[in-house]
């Protein structure tokens, strides 16, 4: 797994809006007390659930790799001009 510039605040700016798009969906709301793993996981499966991201493979589905891929998601869904791009 390569590691993605700025990938640290990719994720940071994934759980933001996959938060947002968690709650929009109805599937629950998160506490400012979640633990970012239990934020992580939930919002991944959505995703998956959803088909909005490719799931990983069984042998490869574990925290680090789900933080890539939403770091990878988000980096998609922004503007190609965004800060966290550059």
């Amino acid at each position: 797994m390569k590691k993605i510039k700025n990938e640290s605040e990719l994720l940071k700016e994934a759980i933001r809006v996959g938060a947002r798009y968690f709650e929009a969906r109805g599937a629950g709301e998160f506490e400012s007390t979640d633990h970012i793993d239990m934020k992580v996981r939930a919002i991944y499966f959505l995703l998956v659930r959803d088909k909005v991201v490719q799931p990983l493979a069984s042998h490869d589905e574990n925290l680090q790799s789900m933080r890539h891929k939403l770091a990878i998601w988000i980096s998609k869904k922004l503007p190609a001009d965004h800060q966290l791009l550059q």
